[in-house]
């Protein structure tokens, strides 16, 4: 028997044969069988590489977009001081009197994000404990993606929506309320991330373990309290995971915003006026004849530049907050 027979007859046993009897034959008896799975390993390898491919071109253009607002950003500060941008009262790039102020668009795009929040959080997060705890699975199958519709719908859709129907119906109860206002865009803003935190939210609140509703229903528990005492504390995390979400597209919307708060960077809370976000900021100084360069034009990269880190913050203490309320089932 050679060698090449001898591997063959003792393949399980090959890492107990001394190192002296490696031959060439029986060297060429261990490499047959990896090259009969060559073209798989390059399938791998191939498969392997996109697939790592794909993930450095959205590391790279997150790289990218950071360094963008970086440089112009710098270029701006070197202009105008940070002490201006963060004290100044007014926001008026493009007048001839130039003010850098970033609180009124800080203010526009708080009262934004507090309205939507207070529309969509709550009737989000009930549509998905009703989906997933009180319907059965017929109803759910059709119910959800009636939702998740809202989130295709463009958002200048949305914003004409705000505009010539939220508007004049807000007009009906409140006669003094301004045709571009932050009221009627907070709340459209709301309608169109409710599809976002119910879709998550039901998602996480599905993924509890079934034993754990049944043992509740078995305890005698109602609906309410399965729903309210085992499944929403063990989903929590996926819950404020779609909060997160939710309030990151809210702080970057801009043509619901743009359409029906208006353009008026004003210091102001109130919401039956109209206010100016940093993404709709962004968009009228860019949108008109700013040449490349100006200090106008590099306000767009300083405002993104804020605009980023603020949503940066978020995501981070969504993260941290997920990760403290995580629960793990086996």
């Amino acid at each position: 028997m050679d060698a090449f027979e001898e591997a063959q007859s003792q393949p399980a046993d090959i890492i107990n044969i001394p190192e002296e009897q490696i031959t060439a034959e029986f060297a060429t008896a261990i490499e047959s069988p990896k090259r009969t799975i060559t073209w798989r390993n390059i399938r791998e390898r191939g498969v392997y590489l996109v697939l790592l491919g794909c993930v450095l071109i959205s590391v790279f253009t997150t790289i990218g977009i950071i360094l963008s607002l970086l440089t112009e950003s710098v270029s701006f500060f070197r202009v105008v001081p940070i002490t201006k941008f963060l004290t100044d009262t007014m926001w008026t790039p493009l007048f001839a009197d130039q003010h850098f102020g970033i609180w009124p668009l800080i203010a526009g795009t708080t009262i934004i994000l507090l309205g939507s929040s207070i529309v969509a959080l709550p009737i989000g997060l009930a549509s998905a404990i009703y989906l997933s705890i009180y319907s059965n699975q017929k109803v759910r199958k059709v119910i959800k993606p009636l939702l998740e519709v809202l989130a295709g719908i463009p958002t200048v859709v949305y914003g004409y929506f705000a505009l010539t129907f939220v508007t004049p119906l807000l007009k009906t109860f409140i006669p003094s309320l301004s045709t571009f206002n932050a009221l009627s865009a907070s709340i459209v803003v709301g309608i169109m991330i409710i599809p976002t935190v119910s879709s998550l939210s039901e998602d996480a609140l599905s993924s509890v373990p079934r034993s754990l509703k049944e043992a509740g229903f078995a305890l005698g528990a109602t609906h309410y309290e399965v729903a309210s005492k085992i499944v929403l504390p063990a989903g929590l995390s996926g819950v404020i995971a779609s909060f997160i979400l939710a309030i990151s597209r809210a702080i970057g919307e801009t043509m619901i915003v743009t359409l029906a708060a208006g353009s008026t960077p004003k210091l102001t809370l109130n919401p039956m006026e109209s206010v100016q976000t940093m993404t709709a900021s962004i968009v009228q100084i860019s949108m008109g004849d700013t040449p490349q360069g100006t200090i106008e034009y590099q306000t767009i990269f300083a405002v993104g530049m804020l605009l980023f880190l603020i949503t940066l913050a978020i995501n981070v203490i969504g993260q941290v907050i997920t990760r403290r309320y995580r629960e793990v089932y086996e």
